[in-house]
């Protein structure tokens, strides 16, 4: 069978650990067989990342903005225990926070869900999809321990000298500060994708913030949204029957667990990174998530949402047989060939990740999974559970046939 043949390349980011073997098998097993790959690749690995001080990183999420499409494995964001196990000389920041700052998009998170895997949540009979704001908050913050007592301001200095300073705490003793920061600019950014995702997908919006407790930070992204929508969006999402409301993330989270499901939950960058773990593994396993980042100019960056799987990698380092889910890694690769094909006017494309798509599925739905999901299963023919790459062969298998 002649190769589906690509005009522009995805940019590809390979990654760390359990998930940088899988990217490799997904790749040999699944793509290559039946598409002429062209790729810019990019090597995100921690050991690439800490020779090139990390600009291999910038570098990915500048040749995204340039070829519009990329795909990315899962990165290892280093903590203090693994900047001594690689030797690195700095705790680098998260490869995910650093390319979500460049393209100033929203991520969107909805889970794979599968016929025989019932989400914990009964009443979910919909995906959520969790839209999660991508730039600033706690992902560039600013940090400090004080050593002892003190007292703790806010300064802006303006353009032209002047200050404003606010206390923020008098210490009496050590402790521990954060600052974080947002923009306009980006937080309307945030709105427009959520509202046009919201129309693409005709779905309900849901937005949710603490901003009886943060009157400013908080509070700011709600009138930035509800200016927005009163715009720009409201007569549109009449016309499209869909609606669009704000609440309370205690509300929000409560009416959540009550929904049957078909909407998106749009929320500020921790939540969403908390929420969308929450979401996911109600509905089966974090590697049942699929994840795009979408920036306001119409760039396209997909990955899984989970980790490296590193219990996995030092189980694969000693030999032994790991049995880890490839499922959200393969649809990263099918939404980036999927867009690719799109922009690109190549149905053939578009109807390969389709069917790589459904293989998948139809391989779990026919009982053949990883261990992650046999304990899970609820399908009539019993769970057999395989190791990730006979998983990866039998989803070729059904590609041939």
């Amino acid at each position: 069978m002649e190769k589906i043949k690509m005009t522009t390349p995805l940019v590809e980011m390979d990654g760390d650990e359990m998930t940088r073997i899988l990217w490799a098998d997904i790749k040999k097993e699944l793509l290559e067989p039946f598409v002429d790959l062209k790729t810019e690749y990019y090597d995100l690995g921690l050991p690439e990342r800490e020779r090139t001080h990390d600009q291999v990183t910038v570098d990915s999420a500048q040749a995204t903005k340039k070829y519009g499409v990329a795909v990315k494995c899962a990165t290892i964001t280093p903590n203090a225990q693994r900047v001594e196990e690689y030797k690195l000389s700095q705790m680098w920041k998260s490869p995910n926070g650093t390319i979500r700052a460049i393209l100033d998009g929203t991520v969107f998170r909805a889970p794979i869900m599968v016929k025989g895997i019932s989400p914990v949540v009964k009443n979910w009979r919909k995906p959520i999809t969790i839209a999660r704001h991508a730039y600033g908050d706690v992902y560039k913050n600013s940090e400090f321990q004080p050593k002892g007592p003190g007292k703790a301001e806010l300064v802006f200095t303006a353009a032209d000298g002047t200050q404003s300073r606010q206390t923020i705490f008098e210490f009496t003793g050590p402790g521990v500060l954060q600052g974080q920061y947002n923009t306009d600019a980006s937080i309307t950014s945030f709105a427009h994708a959520c509202f046009q995702y919201a129309l693409d997908v005709k779905q309900d919006l849901w937005f949710a913030t603490k901003d009886t407790i943060s009157k400013q930070y908080d509070h700011r992204f709600k009138d930035i949204f509800q200016a927005i929508f009163d715009a720009e969006y409201k007569e549109k999402f009449d016309k499209a029957g869909i609606e669009y409301f704000y609440t309370l993330i205690d509300d929000a989270v409560a009416r959540v667990i009550r929904s049957e499901g078909g909407f998106i939950w749009a929320c500020k960058n921790y939540d969403g990174d908390v929420m969308s773990d929450m979401v996911s593994t109600a509905f089966g396993s974090l590697a049942m998530m699929t994840s795009v980042l979408v920036s306001p100019d119409g760039n396209y960056e997909y990955e899984a949402a989970h980790g490296t799987v590193t219990r996995h990698y030092y189980k694969y380092l000693k030999g032994e047989e790991t049995s880890t889910n490839p499922m959200a890694t393969i649809f990263a690769w099918s939404g980036a060939l999927r867009k690719r094909g799109e922009l690109d006017g190549i149905p053939a494309l578009v109807d390969f990740a389709d069917r790589l798509e459904k293989a998948s599925i139809a391989v779990i739905e026919s009982g053949v999974m990883t261990k992650d999901l046999a304990g899970l299963w609820e399908g009539e023919s019993p769970a057999q559970a395989v190791n990730s790459l006979d998983f990866l062969k039998a989803i070729r298998a059904r590609l041939e046939a």
